[in-house]
């Protein structure tokens, strides 16, 4: 069984038992439940239930730990005029196991 969920504006599929990534919520320490309600899709394998816009239910996860990934490095320069800019960025998430889902 699956579900695909709206998190921060983005879909994203979800399965039980499965390690996902979301992006960084600092009010959530590890170990917090955190329950995800928009969900847009739910399938079984044999039976798929599509929401107009949402399915009533909730899945259902526990926080396991915030992380950084590797950095992007981002460059910028203008040919012939010796001018060139070097920036990093690295996207903190937070990682959660999907205990449930329930429809």
């Amino acid at each position: 069984m699956y579900a695909v969920c709206q998190v921060s504006g983005r879909q994203l599929k979800f399965g039980a038992g499965e390690t996902v990534r979301v992006d960084y919520a600092d009010s959530l320490k590890e170990g917090d439940p955190i329950v995800f309600d928009k969900i847009l899709l739910v399938s079984d394998g044999k039976k798929t239930k599509i929401g107009a816009p949402f399915v009533s239910g909730q899945v259902k996860g526990t926080v396991v730990a915030h992380g950084r990934d590797k950095k992007i490095v981002v460059y910028h320069k203008k040919r012939r005029t010796d001018s060139h800019k070097m920036r990093g960025h690295k996207q903190r998430f937070t990682s959660v196991r999907i205990d449930s889902i329930e429809v």
